[in-house]
């Protein structure tokens, strides 16, 4: 039976070329006065895109102060500096340029301004959330989906913890996409995002209880979208309509529109599988993902074999036959030579780390925010089982 939901998409999207001339009407229609411009590396300066972004507000009479320096893996001392930045200079909007990172961060840095006090409270879930700062984005790589979801990961160096939360208070006023602005990444970082895209969308499909047959269709439709234009993109990064079809994927997959009438969260034990190795190890997210999925997924298939096994005929056209494990087993083959094929991890060697047997013994004990919760929904996994994973993958 199909499950009752909400769905709750109240960001507005600007998509197409030369959007970002538009930062400055979307952030006056929020009424707002002083922004924070907030992005990663100087290479955001450097292309022309902040001088533009600027000229924009300075057209439209906004006041703006900018905070650059995020990196992979948003750091909890970045949203520290900018929620004091923000408090000293009256700041009232905050615009993420970039990607993931950049947007985490901004919702980090909108958690602390709207609450006080200390923000990492939010991400160790030691207080609820109320509300958050307003928020826009010109997006700068398709990956994370942060645009149109209620979720921000950081990473606290304090431990090396990297924590999300997940509240509707940050969603985006507005995005605003133009599919030429990710022209000019390097293509592993393409590919990094692509395998984002389509892990936070099979982290919704793989349930064990009743899922709605259309949302099953879109999601399956997204993922043949990505599995397609990666490749297309190998070859050719400057293809538009690549870079679009990713971009939007991106949104579709985390905004909740993959998951709406599905019974259940989600798994989403790979993410958070992935939170640990980032964590600890400081790799680039969907390279995580993809060098930890295929180790996940042969550990737990054998409790939904015919989910893995119908993904792998929606997706890659795989014949069926009469045994759904070995079907299943040829879907997690086939996501496994495709994630090769565009140059992503498949284990801890290829993702270029070698964990002792301590430091997954500790990226375990994390992993279960050190014996409280556990991890997935197609398997429940407790400690002992995460660390057989994290040990497949270091193995194989």
């Amino acid at each position: 039976m199909v499950a009752d939901f909400t769905y709750y998409t109240p960001t507005k999207v600007v998509f197409g070329k030369n959007a970002e001339a538009e930062t400055g009407s979307l952030v006056k229609m929020q009424g707002c006065k002083k922004v924070l411009v907030h992005y990663g590396s100087e290479s955001a300066r450097k292309s022309g895109l902040l001088g533009k972004i600027t000229t924009s507000l300075r057209n439209e009479g906004i006041d703006f102060v900018e905070l650059g320096g995020v990196v992979p893996n948003p750091r909890l001392s970045k949203v520290h500096e900018g929620i004091e930045l923000c408090r000293k200079e009256g700041v009232d909007f905050i615009l993420a340029v970039g990607g993931g990172s950049v947007i985490d961060s901004a919702k980090g840095i909108g958690y602390g301004l709207y609450h006080g006090g200390e923000v990492w409270d939010f991400y160790s879930q030691k207080r609820p959330i109320e509300g958050c700062f307003p928020i826009g984005c010109v997006l700068t790589l398709a990956a994370a989906g942060s645009e149109m979801s209620n979720s921000s990961v950081i990473t606290n160096e304090d431990g090396n913890l990297k924590r999300g939360a997940n509240n509707d208070a940050s969603r985006l006023k507005f995005a605003i996409m133009n599919p030429e602005l990710t022209y000019t990444l390097p293509a592993y970082q393409t590919m990094c995002g692509a395998v984002d895209i389509m892990m936070h969308t099979m982290e919704r499909y793989f349930i064990n209880e009743p899922s709605m047959h259309l949302t099953d269709e879109l999601a399956e439709g997204l993922l043949r979208t990505v599995v397609h234009y990666a490749k297309v993109l190998k070859k050719n990064p400057m293809d538009y309509d690549g870079r679009a079809n990713l971009m939007w994927a991106s949104s579709l997959s985390h905004n909740g529109l993959t998951g709406a009438g599905n019974a259940g969260r989600g798994d989403w034990a790979p993410h958070q599988l992935e939170h640990e190795m980032g964590g600890m190890f400081d790799v680039a997210h969907g390279a995580g993902l993809s060098a930890i999925w295929d180790s996940w997924a042969r550990f737990v298939f054998d409790q939904n074999p015919e989910r893995f096994a119908r993904l792998g005929e929606k997706v890659f056209s795989l014949s069926r036959t009469a045994d759904v494990e070995s079907d299943a087993l040829k879907a997690i083959e086939t996501f496994h030579d495709f994630f090769v094929s565009i140059d992503a991890p498949t284990n801890f060697k290829e993702l270029g780390i070698n964990p002792t047997e301590a430091e997954i013994e500790e990226m375990s004990e994390k992993c279960t925010f050190f014996g409280k919760r556990t991890l997935g929904n197609i398997k429940v996994l407790g400690k002992e089982e995460i660390k057989t994973i994290y040990t497949n993958a270091a193995r194989a």
